[in-house]
């Protein structure tokens, strides 16, 4: 079984903000595989479904961005999954729009969702899908609330169409396939 999350800040105004294409991805995974996220447990919205045979939970965490790993943490626990089966989907202002990185483990780089869940799981051996947003220009803050331009818009769906393909290979192929194969992606 896998646990797939998808990192953001819930509400109307933070929708498809530089900080929320991990809920946006998890919308495009939820759509291509008809999983609903109809239901509200463990700090967060989540469904349940199969990729590739394979056992899957969608989770978009409801705690804010900062406390991810609260819900990461408890659903992890509940349905017992190892976490090594645990994919995070986030933004990285490292990376320029349009880029796309996977790590298996590592520290947080800095991102505060990250650091929340590497306290709530104890354990830094899950897959990281690290999505491009851009440095910040002025302030941090306003940078990852805002929103992109039509041309980086652009960008960016390319990218959220790839984690589809990234997804799907790492439950077929697993993570080092994936790194072979998309760590150079560019939209």
């Amino acid at each position: 079984m896998y646990l797939i999350v998808g990192l953001g800040n819930p509400g109307r105004e933070y929708e498809h903000t530089r900080h929320n294409v991990g809920f946006d991805s998890i919308d495009k995974i939820s759509s291509r595989y008809n999983i609903d996220l109809n239901r509200t447990k463990f700090k967060g919205m989540y469904g349940e479904g199969f990729i590739n045979g394979e056992k899957v939970i969608l989770l978009k965490p409801l705690t804010y961005m900062n406390l991810s790993g609260e819900s990461v943490g408890e659903i992890a626990n509940f349905y017992k999954i190892k976490s090594e089966n645990i994919i995070v989907i986030y933004d990285d202002v490292d990376l320029e729009v349009g880029r796309i990185r996977i790590r298996k483990k590592g520290s947080s780089g800095g991102h505060n969702g990250i650091k929340s869940i590497l306290y709530h799981l104890a354990n830094e051996d899950f897959i990281r899908i690290k999505l491009g947003v851009g440095k910040a220009e002025r302030d941090m803050i306003s940078h990852v609330l805002g929103k992109f331009n039509v041309e980086n818009r652009e960008k960016v769906e390319g990218v959220l169409n790839c984690t589809l393909d990234i997804v799907d290979t790492i439950i077929k192929e697993g993570a080092d396939s994936a790194m072979n194969k998309y760590n150079n992606f560019k939209a």
